[in-house]
């Protein structure tokens, strides 16, 4: 296993960081200097967008600047937050699908990291699957368009958002039914949906095997790989609480070594520090962290 280690942007965008934002420049001097070899980038503004790019003089200008740091794109988690992809025409999903498709393509990233958008909630069986059967088309169609472009899309489940039960990460991945379609698989999410069963509608299904039986659960369809502790509680019962590195309930070393063949191959394995106020400090703390768990794994 020798991946390359990048670190998401929004950790210094949102919670603790909304109202000051780090600008994108300062984050790809933090990530060289603390040892990582690229960024995964926030979507939403004053991060790269779009709209903050609009040219593709303006996008190489950006991609100079994260190659002049030594750093490379892990992947780009784009805003979808007005078209929730199960509830939403499709049409309007797949427009904006096709520009941050155009924008990837521009910058030379190939993956895009989606989510259901919508909150957790118990619905009648002739609603849920009628949105279910709305969200797997949407999505099909979205990995289709971004299959023509060489793109591929990874949905990252977790318990602040809507379908987090280990089954139906399994059976939405599967009736999408697409090679790029894949699982973006966050050991934080995995902990919290799997091992705790949070903010799951009706009955709890967790797993005895832990986050590493969720994994072998999905084997051969995880596509991307975010790594972070959890300390087994929600950020204001929301979402899960992205702990420090050795703090937290998961075992790096065997849950590395246990899933071996089905993380051995992602390039790229990013660090995922949403809502922590210690990221600055975490963050420089977690690239020989990982680093060392990969050498013991092995």
């Amino acid at each position: 296993m020798n991946p390359k280690l990048s670190i998401g942007s929004w950790a210094f965008a949102f919670g603790p960081f909304a109202q000051s934002p780090w600008p994108f420049s300062r984050i790809l001097q933090y990530a060289s200097e603390a040892g990582y070899d690229g960024v995964e980038i926030n979507g939403f503004a004053p991060h790269p967008t779009p709209e903050l790019y609009p040219t593709m003089a303006s996008r190489q200008a950006l991609l100079k600047e994260i190659r002049s740091y030594g750093l490379g794109i892990s992947g780009y988690a784009p805003d979808f937050t007005t078209v929730p992809p199960a509830q939403c025409e499709p049409v309007l999903y797949l427009e904006r699908m096709g520009a941050y498709i155009q924008f990837c393509v521009d910058l030379g990233i190939d993956t895009i990291r989606v989510d259901t958008v919508s909150p957790p909630s118990e619905l009648v069986e002739a609603e849920y699957e009628a949105q279910y059967a709305r969200l797997a088309n949407t999505w099909r169609a979205s990995a289709e368009l971004a299959a023509s472009s060489g793109i591929r899309i990874v949905w990252e489940f977790e318990p602040g958002f809507w379908l987090n039960k280990p089954s139906e990460v399994k059976r939405l991945v599967e009736a999408v039914n697409h090679p790029s379609f894949q699982i973006l698989f966050d050991t934080s999410h995995a902990y919290m949906s799997g091992v705790i069963g949070a903010r799951q509608p009706g009955r709890k299904e967790v797993l005895p095997g832990g986050i590493a039986e969720f994994a072998n659960l999905l084997d051969g369809h995880i596509g991307h790989f975010h790594l972070i502790d959890s300390d087994g509680t929600l950020h204001d019962e929301e979402t899960s609480t992205h702990a420090a590195f050795g703090a937290g309930e998961i075992n790096f070393v065997s849950f590395l070594k246990e899933l071996k063949p089905i993380v051995t191959n992602i390039e790229w394995w990013c660090v995922d520090f949403c809502f922590n106020a210690e990221v600055e400090e975490w963050g420089r703390e977690a690239v020989p962290y990982i680093r060392k768990a990969i050498k013991e794994a092995e």
